[in-house]
């Protein structure tokens, strides 16, 4: 299967847009800081919650708690789909029961990238809420997850996918459709 490059769908001040407007709805609707906490989902979902976090302090001049978590052991694809399993570091270095958390990841597709992150969450504690914000939501969900902050709807079809580089990995901020169909 090769990729072809369709288009670029965000480049670097888009999402700097983005990235803003999503710290501001989490800030509003979970009415200011009180019991808000970030867990980015590894890889690219660490870094947009970093930059979340610090738009966030930005806003409010206070820092918000931020954690990191890998959910390559908990996805029920694990032993078909991943042939090499890269698992990286959980790092939620705060309690969660009773917070409110916003899960954020970079791009969301058929949902079970979240119910694994939903399964994990579990055995650090019970939150009091947990919120979903997503860089892109290309469509195509095989569970009912939904977002709560989309920073892009791109509706996409099976042989097309979505690829985030991000400049702390890959040296740019881009978002950009591929064409996987040949």
């Amino acid at each position: 299967m090769t990729e072809n490059f369709k288009a670029q769908i965000l480049n670097k001040s888009d999402m700097g847009r983005i990235i803003t407007r999503l710290a501001h709805e989490i800030l509003e609707k979970n009415r200011g800081l009180e019991k808000l906490v970030l867990i980015g989902l590894r890889t690219r979902g660490a870094y947009l919650a970093e930059r979340i976090s610090h738009k966030i302090q930005e806003i409010e001049g206070r820092e918000v708690p931020t954690g990191f978590l890998d959910v390559t052991l908990y996805r029920d694809d694990f032993r078909t789909r991943l042939k090499q399993p890269s698992v990286e570091v959980t790092n939620i270095p705060f309690a969660i029961d009773e917070e409110n958390i916003v899960l954020i990841d970079d791009v969301l597709y058929t949902g079970r990238t979240i119910r694994a992150a939903l399964d994990a969450l579990m055995d650090f504690g019970r939150p009091a809420r947990i919120y979903l914000a997503i860089l892109v939501d290309r469509g195509h969900r095989e569970l009912p997850i939904k977002a709560d902050f989309v920073g892009k709807n791109i509706p996409t079809s099976f042989g097309e996918e979505i690829k985030v580089k991000l400049q702390e990995i890959d040296g740019e901020d881009s978002v950009n459709l591929i064409d996987i169909s040949n």
